[in-house]
């Protein structure tokens, strides 16, 4: 399993935590097949390909590019325009185009198509010159191979699932604020699993602000930049009692809710706390298939989520989701549940009303099966990371001791900063463009 993110961890940083289960690790993989990123077809790799014919088919409108390993691609007139990566079309420094919609021809024809220095050069209506290098068009290829490894490279959509099987990736604190491997690996695993358990952090306040220095920075939200959780008088959230937690996503009263959580522990409790997470992507395509109607009822009713106190500030928010959010692809893309902050409004038609409790209720009953959970407790300087939209995650209650009570410091960070980091630190590793 974890082969393709040790290639770039130093000194053997990524180790594996087991759970409270006996079971042997269970791996499954989504509906969309068994691909990870290390084994993901690229549409384009190696030296430079060269071109050996480049020809317009006027009719089609289309540009074919015929290339020296017996492959052809096609490109339409309209995206080669559009594209043009000449100093007036497109500013170099930012990779931002410059041709303004207004002025881009959507019914352009093409005047002249030749190869110079194995560059494909052409010259269009109004005598606009555009130029391409013959591994950028490569990559940019309009096949469906090509763009599904393309998409795979820029987003790494690929999930490992699991149960309570699960062997967390590991790695060292100190590795992943200094080491550029261990922090690639650290990101792409955090992508794959879901999940990584970070050791050796100074059992001290401060270090998920250090830790979000790596990605870029925090996201701010109603409860601060960084939150404490611990056993509270008067209690603004059921999170800061020491009562059970049951399994839940954080801040599905957003409409978009923060995509990675962080949470560092600084003191255990004497007896009780341990964590529990599920992999929510995993369970809904399990009931998917084991209950249809579920699965489609909570993927198309919005459901009503509410939160309200005073915290870094006063707030009452107030929103609408699905609990199974899923893609144009029907690819599950975002879990959204959070019982506490399920709102007693609910805005469904009187005859849909049982319908949604009792697919809730399958979903959660399947949720809750010990052998989906997976069961760790945190020891102080310990500090998970996890995907916020695709996990659940949840708490044993423990004995609450005043000062000496169990304390975890939590942050939240959105995946765009986050895959941005990796996306960084892949070029600045693998020399990737």
């Amino acid at each position: 399993m974890l082969s393709s993110l040790t290639r770039w961890v130093s000194r053997g940083a990524f180790q594996v935590l087991k759970g409270t289960h006996s079971r042997p690790q269970l791996i499954k993989t989504p509906h969309t097949g068994n691909q990870t990123l290390a084994a993901a077809p690229l549409p384009f790799t190696g030296g430079s390909l060269g071109v050996r014919q480049a020809r317009a088919l006027d009719q089609e409108r289309l540009l074919q590019i015929d290339w020296d390993d017996g492959s052809c691609s096609l490109y339409p007139f309209t995206w080669l325009r559009d594209n043009c990566q000449c100093p007036l079309c497109t500013l170099q420094s930012a990779q931002a185009r410059r041709l303004l919609m207004s002025d881009l021809d959507v019914h352009t024809g093409m005047d002249q198509v030749q190869l110079m220095d194995n560059k494909v050069s052409i010259t269009w209506p109004d005598q606009h010159s555009s130029e391409f290098d013959p591994d950028w068009l490569k990559k940019r290829c309009f096949s469906s191979e090509a763009r599904q490894a393309l998409q795979e490279e820029l987003f790494l959509n690929e999930r490992e699932y699991w149960d309570s099987g699960l062997q967390i990736p590991t790695a060292d604190f100190q590795e992943v604020l200094h080491d550029d491997k261990a922090a690639l690996a650290w990101l792409e695993a955090l992508r794959r699993n879901g999940i990584v358990y970070l050791r050796g952090a100074p059992a001290e306040k401060g270090q998920v602000a250090r830790l979000s220095q790596r990605i870029g920075y925090l996201r701010l939200t109603f409860y601060g930049h960084t939150w404490q959780v611990q056993d509270k008088p008067k209690a603004n959230n059921v999170a800061y009692t020491s009562g059970e937690l049951s399994l839940h996503t954080d801040y599905p009263a957003l409409h978009h809710p923060p995509g990675v959580q962080f949470l560092h522990c600084i003191c255990q409790a004497e007896q009780g706390g341990e964590s529990e997470v599920v992999d929510g992507f995993h369970m809904a395509e399990q009931l998917r298939r084991e209950d249809p109607e579920a699965f489609n009822i909570l993927s198309s009713l919005r459901v009503d989520f509410t939160d309200s106190g005073s915290d870094y500030c006063d707030f009452s928010v107030q929103s609408k989701n699905h609990i199974i959010d899923v893609d144009s692809d029907s690819r599950v893309v975002r879990i959204n549940y959070n019982n506490a902050t399920r709102d007693s409004v609910l805005d469904l038609p009187l005859h849909q009303v049982q319908l949604f409790y009792s697919s809730l209720k399958a979903f959660v009953e399947l949720l809750s099966r010990p052998e989906n959970v997976f069961t760790y407790r945190m020891e102080p300087g310990d500090l998970v990371t996890f995907d916020n939209w695709r996990l659940l995650h949840g708490r044993k209650s423990y004995l609450s001791r005043g000062q000496n009570s169990r304390h975890l410091e939590g942050a939240y960070l959105d995946w765009d900063e986050v895959m941005s980091r990796l996306r960084t630190l892949r070029k600045t590793v693998r020399g990737d463009s």
